[in-house]
């Protein structure tokens, strides 16, 4: 609710820089809020209202939680909103602290919204002051209003909690909200019990104040003489209204009491869809009897608490099957990886009883090599966690089959089609030979990798995608090109879901931008690394949940025989040609063969335009490392054509026959041989032993 006075509030253009010093005399803080970066700027004044010294405050306005209970955090936060989303340009209210000595003090703010031209707020300036007198005065001024008008501030109280409980989400948030907020208190009460019904018996889930427990009373049966036990029996509220009463009517419970000054007492049966679900009471020090007024006032709100607690313990089971499911489609273990330092995190959403279909999943492949993944089906329910768990099998069959990066997302995209469900997937497939730091990566529409250098500096790596998964099948545009990373020893490669980049409102590109410098200032070790990313996660909150791999490439002890890697090259499409190309120098260059290098390029070369020239489908060039009495680089390319290969003589004046010349001059050995409908064609190069 705006205050009355928040339309009095005039400010300058260059405020807070010179406020103006009536505010200093009157005591009153001033901020600036810069809703852009976040930054809330307070000055000395508003450091004192909120019982903060400079260096415990960092510029966020999360670091005020030290002080603002989360039920005033939450009222707040949805006056503000709601002042942005209506075009309002000013709020006021008043809130509670808790100061440094664990009291609890009024406080009041008022708030201009600044907007630019499109109406967008920009930026929140304002005042906080100490409002505790004045709501001193105010209580005071309550007790002396008339009998009808203190039913109506009861009425109020029971709204106003009412509205507080629309925050709360688990049954710890309720129990908050009433020991926070204003409401139990205006309405008297010294201190809160409150037990859940389970399995026949009453479980104490909160109880005040310090020292009032009574013992044996934490679990008790529905037919024991308390008067909790006595409301969930009868489903009846129980009202005592004096000290003399309470000891004849419970003598168990009564000795426990005693010192308390308690003068009166409230027990509320709790029932939801016709059945205790638990009870409260309500102890009070300063009250004798209740008025059919506050009775009917009473059993409003245990009627809303009721249906919290029910939301909420709903809320608490679902949440935790949701997990549960989430967790078992995910890989129970993650394999450790020769010449790898691998660490994987997932967080669920912070808010929403949904789970996502965010998962990770690392497949160790022949040869030394490993597949990384990393996908989001879209969604965030139990359907979309079942698609991924298929999804993820087959991506982990299809990668282990052999198949080509590409392939594997392709064959991938037709299944989720085949699938006959209405969700699509992003995802991004890495496969990394260790031995060599080359790293093929394929991207169906998700956000792109990212690379940490052994130095710290941290670079987003651009990858050309293809459509997401199920969509790329259903529109028959199944290409995916394959880029490829050189991962140096030391570097590590780190594989997201969008949940760790976006936040509501902000650029996509500010997001990864805002990464790449936190994992540049994050810790060398992995897995330190990728607390540190969940953290930042779990602080910014989010409704999106969020799944991380990041594999980091070790130096190798020794060389290594037996390195394999393969690429597609598709008729017609120079780019992967140049990937192809890209892939070979690398790989060669990284086997310690580096003297041999242009002449293994072009009998590649040769060998893939030989296929691309004379078959009408795609070739398929592999390139592996060969142990034995002498240490080889073999080049493969196969092609869908069963004629072999022939050498033959070029004519005077053509071109036509050069490339198979080039390969018997340039290789120490090269054949061809028929293989299913198609060839492989190849090449091998004896090459020194590395030093």
């Amino acid at each position: 609710m705006v205050d009355r006075g928040a339309s009095a509030l005039s400010l300058p253009d260059d405020w807070p820089a010179h406020p103006d010093p009536i505010l200093a005399l009157n005591r009153m803080g001033s901020f600036d809020w810069d809703l852009d970066t976040g930054l809330f700027h307070m000055d000395a004044q508003a450091h004192e209202v909120f019982d903060l010294r400079p260096d415990e405050y960092n510029g966020h306005p999360e670091t005020l939680a030290i002080r603002v209970p989360a039920p005033e955090a939450y009222r707040l936060d949805a006056l503000v909103s709601q002042a942005m989303k209506d075009g309002s340009e000013n709020y006021g209210t008043y809130f509670r602290i808790r100061c440094r000595n664990g009291a609890l003090r009024w406080t009041h703010t008022q708030g201009y919204i600044r907007r630019d031209e499109t109406g967008r707020p920009r930026r929140i300036v304002g005042i906080v002051r100490d409002a505790t007198q004045e709501v001193q005065d105010l209580e005071d001024r309550r007790r002396q209003v008339s009998r009808d008008e203190a039913r109506q501030e009861q009425t109020n109280v029971v709204q106003l909690t009412t509205a507080a409980l629309a925050y709360a989400r688990t049954v710890d948030d309720v129990i908050d909200v009433l020991k926070d907020t204003h409401g139990l208190t205006h309405l008297g009460a010294t201190s809160l019990v409150m037990g859940l019904v389970e399995a026949g018996r009453i479980r104490l889930v909160a109880e005040g104040p310090a020292g009032s427990f009574v013992p044996g009373t934490d679990v008790t049966r529905i037919d024991e003489p308390y008067p909790m036990s006595e409301v969930v029996r009868t489903l009846t509220p129980r009202f005592i209204e004096s000290p003399q009463e309470f000891a004849e009517s419970y003598p168990l419970l009564w000795p426990h009491l005693s010192d308390l000054s308690i003068t009166s007492a409230a027990y509320l049966p709790l029932i939801a869809q016709a059945r205790p679900i638990g009870a409260m009471g309500l102890l009070y020090s300063d009250r004798r009897g209740f008025s059919p007024e506050d009775r009917n006032v009473l059993v409003a709100l245990g009627s809303s608490i009721a249906q919290s607690l029910q939301r909420a313990m709903f809320y608490e089971q679902e949440k935790d099957l949701a997990s549960g499911l989430q967790q078992a489609m995910l890989p129970r273990t993650i394999p450790s990886v020769r010449g790898a330092d691998v660490a994987v995190r997932y967080r669920s959403a912070a808010f929403g009883r949904d789970i996502g279909g965010d998962w990770y999943d690392l497949i160790p492949l022949p040869g030394g090599r490993v597949g990384a993944v990393i996908g989001d089906v879209q969604g965030h329910d139990t359907h979309a966690a079942a698609v991924m768990g298929q999804l993820r099998i087959v991506l982990r069959a299809y990668a282990a089959e052999g198949h080509t990066p590409a392939t594997v997302m392709a064959r991938a995209s037709v299944f989720l089609h085949e699938l006959d469900t209405d969700r699509f997937a992003t995802c991004l497939y890495a496969e990394a030979d260790l031995a060599t730091g080359v790293v093929q990566v394929v991207r169906a529409g998700h956000i792109d990798p990212l690379v940490r250098q052994a130095d710290g500096s941290c670079r987003r790596v651009p990858v050309e995608g293809g459509l997401p998964l199920g969509l790329s099948a259903e529109f028959g545009r199944l290409e995916y090109p394959v880029g490829t990373v050189e991962l140096d020893p030391g570097n590590t490669l780190m594989l997201c879901t969008d949940g760790l980049v976006e936040t509501p409102g902000a650029d996509l590109d500010d997001g990864m931008r805002t990464l790449t410098a936190l994992i540049a200032s994050g810790p060398a070790d992995v897995r330190d690394l990728a607390d540190r990313l969940i953290d930042v996660a779990e602080e910014r909150g989010g409704d999106d949940d969020v799944a991380l791999l990041l594999l980091r490439r070790r130096g190798l002890d020794a060389p290594q025989s037996g390195g394999r890697l393969q690429q597609h090259v598709a008729s017609g499409d120079p780019e992967a040609l140049a990937e192809a190309r890209h892939m070979i120098r690398a790989a060669v260059r990284a086997w310690g063969a580096r003297d041999r290098a242009d002449e293994i390029e072009l009998v590649a070369d040769e060998l893939i335009t030989n296929a691309l020239m004379h078959t009408e489908g795609a070739a398929v060039v592999t390139l592996r490392v060969l142990a034995g009495s002498d240490r080889r680089i073999r080049v493969e390319v196969e092609d869908s054509s069963s004629a072999l290969p022939r050498r033959r003589e070029a004519g005077g004046s053509g071109v036509s026959g050069r490339g198979l010349l080039l390969v018997d001059l340039l290789t120490d050995v090269w054949g061809g041989e028929a293989r299913g409908g198609g060839k492989w064609g190849w090449g091998e190069f004896v090459v020194r032993e590395r030093g």
